[in-house]
């Protein structure tokens, strides 16, 4: 192995052509600088200098391998400046996961004042139940994950919240209860449901079916679907009602009604949380500088 000192030794020689000059920017004295260079030069196996008394030139050898040398110290030191900037956490790679965030402007706005501060980041974004961002944070494969409460304790799972909202109904248009201002969730007891499946999100599934416990019914679901998107498909072709986020009721459409579920504002089963979660024990200082410049941009909002 050839050792970055010599490759620093060769290129002074080699732009000063003159060892008593080269030695002097290198802050050494002469004979060492010379042995270093014959040193090199053994290790490549082929003179690098042509030397008289009165002058020092390249050989076609040291001229070929005055650009490897630059080109490796050149290498080596942004090699280190990207590690610090790595350590600052100013550059690196993210894995985002999350559930539909486009509703979420806030979110959405912090996300991208983050990105504007720090262009040097690159992102991996991954649409992902509850369930399956929880496994992605416990393996290791996400830095950040955007979702429901996982309905379970996670060992080493943080999480803080980033939007609190309400229940809304979803009814097919032409419900008899559109004309209502707010559902009273006793009142759908005799309706279909359509619901996601509780292995893709507990948390979110349970808060929904204890809800209905609470009114005094247990919910007869009929359909399943995915996506929050795909819910409100099912809604819309009449297979029954829907327990969505608020913030799903903010497009208008012809074939579904949203109204707000008719709860105490201060129960907290009748809002949904959406979680900025992270795997504590995985050590990230870019991690942590995302999850900072959330959180403050929210406070601010």
């Amino acid at each position: 192995m050839i050792e970055t000192r010599l490759l620093q030794q060769f290129v002074a020689v080699a732009e000063e052509l003159h060892f008593n000059r080269a030695a002097e920017r290198l802050h050494m004295a002469q004979p060492p600088l010379s042995q270093a260079i014959r040193k090199l030069e053994s290790a490549v196996g082929a003179p690098l200098f042509v030397r008289t008394h009165r002058s020092v030139a390249l050989t076609p050898a040291g001229a070929a391998f005055l650009v490897t040398a630059r080109t490796t110290l050149s290498a080596l030191e942004e090699g280190v400046a990207q590690t610090r900037r790595v350590a600052r956490g100013i550059e690196g790679h993210l894995t985002l996961t999350f559930i539909n965030i486009a509703p979420y402007t806030p979110l959405l706005r912090a996300l991208r004042g983050f990105r504007n501060a720090c262009p040097g980041v690159a992102f991996t974004m991954v649409e992902a139940t509850t369930q399956e961002q929880v496994i992605a944070l416990e393996q290791g494969r996400a830095d950040i994950g955007f979702m429901r409460t996982p309905g379970t304790s996670v060992p080493h799972l943080r999480m803080a919240t980033v939007s609190s909202e309400r229940i809304y109904v979803a009814l097919p248009a032409g419900h008899r209860l559109e004309a209502a201002p707010t559902i009273e969730l006793a009142s759908l007891k005799d309706d279909a449901f359509v619901a996601s499946p509780r292995t893709l999100g507990k948390g979110f599934h349970d808060q929904l079916i204890s809800l209905c416990q609470a009114a005094g019914f247990v919910p007869n679901i009929v359909q399943h679907g995915r996506q929050m998107q795909t819910l409100i498909a099912l809604v819309a072709a009449g297979f029954g009602v829907a327990l969505l986020p608020a913030s799903l009721a903010t497009t208008a459409r012809e074939d579904v009604v949203f109204r707000p579920l008719q709860a105490d504002p201060s129960d907290e089963m009748a809002r949904l949380d959406l979680f900025m979660a992270w795997n504590e024990t995985r050590a990230s200082t870019l991690r942590d500088r995302l999850i900072q410049a959330v959180l403050q941009s929210l406070s601010a909002s």
